[in-house]
C-alpha cells in the first residue's frame, strides 16, 4: 500500500493518483465495475489524499524479486 499525495490529469483527462512511493494509479469511476464517484469532483478528490490505494508496480516488483 501507499498514500496519495496529490491527482493529475493524463494526456487524455483520466485521473490519476500520485502515490508517495513514486508511482502512478489511474483512479476512474467507471460504473458498475469502477466505483469512484469521488474522482469527478475537486472536493472528492482532496477527500482522499493520505489514503492508501495498493500500488500493482511495488507488488509486482515483490513478487519478482521473491521468485
Amino acid at each position: 500500500m501507499s498514500r496519495i499525495y496529490d491527482f493529475r490529469q493524463d494526456e487524455h483527462g483520466r485521473w490519476e493518483a500520485l502515490l508517495e512511493c513514486g508511482h502512478v494509479m489511474p483512479v476512474r469511476h467507471r460504473p458498475p465495475y469502477i466505483n469512484r464517484p469521488w474522482v469527478l469532483t475537486a472536493e472528492g478528490r482532496n477527500s482522499r489524499i493520505g489514503a492508501d490505494l495498493p500500488c500493482k508496480t511495488c507488488k509486482d516488483r515483490r513478487e519478482a524479486t521473491a521468485a
